[in-house]
């Protein structure tokens, strides 16, 4: 690679181009049905999905946590030190 002085610049290359040729070829024959994505959920995912609305929320998570941050007992010394951690950590 140059990284000084004048290179050739290429132009754009197809999603499909010499990087993608390397790849090993699945077999597949005429009478072989495609894959099935498939999701298994424990009876506890079960139970807690059944109190989900539709877009994935929690209403009984909502109300408990909106009910502890009125009354002030949410936030707590080992909460805010677990997030103190955690940007830390995040930070590097």
């Amino acid at each position: 690679m140059q990284i000084n002085g004048t290179h050739q610049i290429h132009g754009t290359q197809a999603l499909n181009g010499p990087h993608f040729n390397n790849r090993p070829q699945q077999a597949t024959s005429a009478g072989s049905a495609q894959p099935v994505d498939q999701l298994d959920l424990s009876p506890a995912a079960l139970a807690a999905s059944e109190s989900t609305t539709g877009d994935g929320i929690r209403a009984d998570l909502v109300a408990q946590l909106r009910q502890e941050i009125a009354s002030g007992t949410y936030e707590t010394a080992d909460k805010l030190e677990t997030a103190v951690d955690r940007l830390f950590d995040s930070m590097g």
